[in-house]
C-alpha cells in the first residue's frame, strides 16, 4: 500500500499533537486497547454525524493506525485521486460484478497490513438495521473485526475487543451489536 497521512515523516508527528491537543481541550478521551494486529476490519459505531468521522480520526491518529477507508472510484479521478489515497481512501468500482466486498477481500489478499474503517449503519442517520457488508468483508478475508466507537455520555473513543466472525452472521451481528447497546452518539 502506498503511503497515507497516517504514515508520513514530520506531518503524522504534528498531526498526532494536534489529535492529542484537540482531544484535551474538548474533554474527549481515547480508552482501550487496540490489538496489535496488521489486518482487521474497524468498524466506528454509534455513526450520527460527521463530527463522529472527525473524532473517531483524532482517536485513530492518537492510537497511531495507519487506516483505509473505501471510496466510490469516481472520487479518485485524477488530479485529487493521488490526494484521496493519501487520506487513505481505497476506491471502489461498484459497477464490478464481483462487488464490493470480493473488491476487498482481494485487496486484503494482496497485503500483509491493511485496515480499514467501516461505519455499519452506512449512514449518519439512525437505522433499525445495520448493513453487513463489513462481515462479509472481514470473514470472507478471514480477519477480525475490531469494535470502534464513540460514546458521548462518557465523552469516550474507544477500541472495544477484536471479534473474529465465525461465518455465521445471525448469531454473531447480534453479539457485535450487543457491545455497543450503552454507547451513545452525539446525536440520539
Amino acid at each position: 500500500m502506498a503511503r497515507t497521512v497516517f504514515r508520513t515523516p514530520l506531518i503524522t508527528p504534528l498531526l498526532r499533537g494536534l489529535a492529542r491537543l484537540l482531544l484535551a481541550l474538548s474533554g474527549w478521551r481515547v480508552v482501550g486497547e487496540i490489538p496489535r494486529l496488521q489486518r482487521f476490519v474497524l468498524i466506528g459505531a454509534p455513526h450520527t454525524s460527521n463530527w463522529d468521522f472527525i473524532l473517531m480520526l483524532l482517536a485513530i491518529l492518537t492510537a497511531r493506525l495507519d487506516v483505509h477507508w473505501m471510496g466510490k472510484d469516481s472520487l479518485f479521478p485524477a488530479p485529487v485521486g493521488g490526494l484521496m489515497r493519501w487520506l487513505g481512501g481505497i476506491p471502489i468500482d461498484r459497477s464490478k460484478p464481483s462487488g464490493v466486498v470480493a473488491q476487498m477481500v482481494e485487496r486484503y489478499a494482496e497485503t500483509d497490513a491493511l485496515i480499514v474503517l467501516i461505519p455499519p449503519e452506512g449512514t449518519r442517520s439512525r437505522v433499525e438495521r445495520w448493513k453487513t457488508g463489513f462481515y462479509h468483508i472481514a470473514a470472507g478475508a478471514e480477519v477480525p473485526i475490531v469494535l470502534g466507537y464513540i460514546d458521548a455520555s462518557r465523552k469516550e473513543l474507544g477500541f472495544g475487543p477484536a471479534y473474529q466472525p465465525s461465518g455465521d452472521i445471525e448469531r454473531d451481528l447480534p453479539e457485535i451489536q450487543h457491545f455497543y447497546h450503552d454507547k451513545r452518539g452525539l446525536r440520539r
